[in-house]
């Protein structure tokens, strides 16, 4: 659990103090002992997946995702991705998106049509990286950190196409045959 709680306390305190936040609110040892309870509760909950990502035996990422906890979302439709951290250092190279992968293909075996998750206002980081994943504000949002909000983010996915399809149109028998 604490390969777990180090990489997070790297990542979130790399974005908080980019955001402004002090370091004697990140890395105090209450706060780490905060998180390590956290993550063990996370990893041993029948509702929550955390996937570590690794290479070379060292841990690189984490995912946890599962069920959404704001009495607005409907848990039939939608689920939440909690937290994706990857090691400051190594960011931008593609570790983010496999474990974003991971996420959307559990929305897809669970039959989720929808993703939330919530960012930090300040973390233009992870903002820009939902973005491009082609994630949008829904408007809700909490206090965070720093004098800063969460703003909570969704994800509609669209459907898969039929196995063997691939988007293609049906050829025509004849079309573009020169006999």
């Amino acid at each position: 659990m604490d390969r777990i709680t180090d990489l997070h306390t790297l990542a979130r305190t790399a974005y908080y103090q980019a955001g402004g936040v002090p370091d004697r609110e990140l890395t105090s040892s209450a706060a780490y002992s905060s998180r390590r309870e956290s993550w063990m509760r996370a990893v041993q909950s029948s509702d929550r997946t955390v996937l570590c990502a690794q290479r070379e035996g060292e841990l690189v990422g984490l995912l946890a995702m599962g069920s959404p906890c704001e009495a607005d979302l409907d848990v039939t439709a939608a689920g939440q991705l909690y937290q994706i951290h990857v090691r400051p250092g190594i960011w931008g190279q593609g570790i983010g998106n496999h474990l974003h992968a991971a996420f959307v293909q559990f929305l897809r075996d669970a039959s989720l049509a929808t993703g939330v998750l919530e960012a930090w206002e300040r973390n233009s980081r992870a903002q820009a990286f939902y973005a491009r994943h082609g994630w949008k504000p829904d408007g809700h949002h909490r206090p965070g950190p720093g004098n800063a909000n969460y703003v909570r983010l969704r994800l509609s996915l669209e459907p898969e196409a039929p196995p063997g399809r691939g988007g293609q149109l049906p050829s025509q028998p004849g079309a573009g045959d020169r006999n």
